[in-house]
């Protein structure tokens, strides 16, 4: 007997159109964002077999996932920080009250005071965090998105491992995705020598699970509760090296006074979400020798529960500013909220700079990115392309007082579906130096023209349409 391929196929072909459309009835009723609900439908539609198995792996709601409602919540967050809390709402700018009042309602992220400093250089923030954990006397807990077990891994690995053996507590969580080209076998140094290593939402084929689309991207580092590392940085030769023949420019804060609190806390609420184990006492959150004389929010984001933070904080930040704001991220897909609140700044007469690379570490995120540009130019905003390699930097400095650098990118991978953590600063000296951070970036940038940049080739803006489309899924 031999079998009737093509109607076979038919019957195949068929009952995958069938899923398809259910899956797009799923899609619209679930009320998403418009534009993730279009992009979604267009991609079941033209391309159905395809969108089937990304909408089985990247499009699940993280709303839904009950392992993570049934263990996030917030009180291990009250239970560690707010009985620390130092702050007076009277200390906060008049500005940004309303900003600070959302903050902490919605994240649980207390102003407290600290003393900040930017470190934006990948090698230097390398060396100031070597030179910190070879100082740690009780315990070392360190978070990050990607750890590749290359020549930079295997170095901070050691470092933690020596420290294991001299009695620290030594925690390393990393994300599971992120990290699916390091081999997880890397991490027994630091086992062996007593240490504890997690993975967050464990999964054991990275491209083939639901959890892909739910990624933990906040870098954190707490060495004995006094001294606390956040940004952008991950671990690997790269950010080291550079990559496309030029230098990896990121930007790291490190954090000292009661600001550590909010970053403690939220590794130690990570932690207990992956390994159940509820670790607190005052010892994790000492008494700083110096408070620190700058006022920062640690905000933890994400894409549990009702509220999105970024997205709408960033809109609070915007609409708040008066003179400029100087922005920096490697992707940029904002949802319209953010977009519109971009504009407007610009159209009320603030000066408004945006800086993106000239060329990152993805096409399709570049293609994505520049589709937004002509628009945000005839509203008034300056848009610098840096040249001198992959800028990584996620940074906002507004009017000499707010800063806010973190790990979150502008896109909806970091509004919607990431775990993220962003340091808020309201400190004019502080401000200054991030300021000119981004002047001296902007001497190795492009200030794009908006009459030249509408002249690129058609072909481009094609690609650019098209990537576009992609963009809430990217």
């Amino acid at each position: 007997m031999t079998l009737d391929w093509e109607n076979i196929f038919r019957v195949l072909y068929l009952l995958n159109i069938i899923i398809a459309l259910w899956i797009m009835v799923k899609v619209l009723l679930g009320n998403r964002n418009p534009f993730a609900t279009i992009s979604w439908v267009f991609v079941l539609l033209f391309i159905p077999l395809l969108g089937l198995i990304l909408y089985f792996f990247f499009g699940r709601d993280t709303r839904r996932l009950r392992y993570i409602r049934k263990r996030f919540g917030t009180q291990i967050q009250q239970r560690t920080q707010i009985a620390y809390h130092s702050v007076t709402e009277e200390e906060i700018p008049t500005q940004y009250k309303g900003l600070a009042k959302y903050l902490e309602n919605v994240s649980e992220a207390f102003p407290e005071t600290a003393d900040v400093e930017l470190i934006p250089d990948t090698t230097l923030f390398m060396e100031s965090l070597l030179k910190a954990i070879e100082g740690a006397k009780e315990h070392i807990n360190l978070q990050f998105y990607i750890f590749e077990d290359d020549d930079c891994g295997k170095m901070l690995l050691k470092a933690l491992a020596d420290k294991a053996k001299e009695g620290v507590e030594v925690r390393v969580l990393y994300d599971s995705v992120g990290c699916w080209r390091c081999n997880p076998r890397s991490f027994d140094i630091v086992r062996d020598a007593g240490g504890e290593v997690n993975s967050f939402l464990k999964v054991r084929f990275p491209f083939l699970s639901r959890k892909t689309n739910y990624r933990n991207h906040r870098k954190i580092v707490v060495i004995d509760g006094k001294i606390g590392f956040v940004g952008g940085c991950n671990i690997a030769n790269r950010y080291l090296q550079g990559i496309n023949g030029g230098s990896w420019r990121d930007t790291m804060l490190s954090v000292t006074g009661y600001g550590v609190y909010g970053l403690q806390s939220s590794f130690l609420i990570d932690w207990f979400l992956v390994s159940g184990v509820v670790v607190s006492g005052r010892r994790y959150f000492p008494k700083p020798q110096n408070v620190g004389s700058k006022l920062i929010q640690i905000v933890p984001s994400n894409p549990v529960g009702q509220w999105r933070t970024i997205p709408s904080a960033l809109v609070m930040a915007l609409s708040n500013t008066r003179r400029y704001v100087y922005i920096q991220t490697p992707y940029l897909m904002p949802k319209e909220q953010v977009l519109s609140a971009i504009e407007s700044a610009a159209l009320s007469g603030a000066d408004v700079r945006l800086m993106i690379p000239g060329r990152s570490d993805s096409r399709l995120a570049d293609y994505a990115s520049r589709s937004y540009l002509e628009r945000l130019m005839r509203s008034g905003v300056k848009v610098y392309m840096y040249s001198s390699g992959m800028l990584h930097a996620k940074s906002f400095v507004a009017d000499d007082m707010l800063t806010i650098i973190g790990s979150a990118n502008m896109d909806f991978r970091s509004f919607d579906y990431n775990f993220e953590v962003s340091a808020y600063t309201y400190d004019e000296e502080f401000a200054k130096i991030c300021k000119q951070q981004f002047l001296t970036d902007a001497e190795c940038c492009h200030l794009l023209n908006l009459r030249e940049f509408c002249k690129r080739p058609f072909g481009e803006k094609i690609k650019e349409s098209l990537a576009r489309l992609f963009s809430p899924i990217l």
